[in-house]
């Protein structure tokens, strides 16, 4: 299936690693030009060494925090000085420390908003009046399955990520006659670096060995297995093509059918 991304330029942040960076070499294997972010330009370096070898596309390679206000502007117009337009952005960021309600203050909260919500809002603003040019746009914000089966210990990312849900149907309704569609995507366990060490973590805790901690994990998703990065970021960019074009306002589950629910 050719998803007419040949040409397209996407903005992924969060890309040196793990899900980021799949989702930025499946666009360019698509024949996407990207442009990658990260707070590590050491780590940013190396994805894009990666991404230029599997796909035989150069990145550009933009380092900064997504939590930063200032972050946002300028990664959009270096998206735009290199290749003269921005049509998919992917908001994509590193989840807020654990922690449960008392153990969490008002610095923890706001840091927690800046990284999710705020940086999502403005990566979107900076990148609106570019689809709005050409009559097309893409905006994928990578959240967690926590916001329809929230996680345990983990109720930052629970109630902060549910609020970026809520911004993306009120504006997946504001921007569709622009032509811009605006969707959500659910990962739950998909086996990357931060999977190992959180396996890492219950082993050492349990006096379980991690092959056994992985094997309990597996055994309660109901296809029997992690996810692959590749299948994550697959979905990804079907949500960024020409196909997915009447698909807005929607939370797509890439979770081998751990969440439960009917809605």
């Amino acid at each position: 299936m050719d998803l007419g991304l040949t040409g397209k330029v996407a903005l992924v942040t969060a890309a040196s690693k793990g899900l980021g960076k799949g989702i930025a070499l499946h666009l360019a294997q698509e024949g996407a030009e990207v442009v990658i972010n990260s707070r590590s330009e050491e780590a940013l370096r190396a994805a894009a060494r990666e991404i230029a070898a599997a796909s035989g596309r150069e990145p550009l390679a933009v380092a900064g925090s997504v939590g930063d206000a200032t972050t946002a502007e300028r990664l959009v117009s270096a998206a735009v000085e290199r290749f003269g337009r921005l049509d998919i952005l992917v908001n994509n960021a590193g989840g807020p420390p654990p922690g449960q309600f008392d153990d969490l203050n008002d610095e923890q909260w706001q840091a927690a908003v800046d990284l999710l919500l705020l940086s999502t809002v403005r990566l979107t603003r900076a990148a609106l009046p570019r689809m709005r040019e050409r009559g097309w746009g893409r905006i994928i914000n990578s959240t967690s399955v926590s916001v329809k089966q929230p996680i345990t210990g983990l109720l930052l990312s629970n109630a902060v990520r549910t609020a970026v849900i809520g911004l993306a149907k009120t504006l997946a309704q504001e921007v569709a006659r622009d032509g811009i569609t605006v969707n959500n995507l659910l990962p739950g366990s998909i086996y990357t670096g931060r999977i190992e060490q959180l396996n890492e973590a219950t082993a050492r805790r349990t006096g379980k060995s991690v092959e056994e901690v992985r094997r309990a994990a597996e055994d309660d998703i109901p296809v029997g297995r992690y996810g692959r990065v590749e299948e994550y970021a697959a979905a990804a960019a079907f949500l960024a093509s020409e196909q997915a074009s009447y698909i807005t306002g929607v939370s797509l589950l890439v979770d081998g059918g751990v969440y439960r629910g009917l809605m």
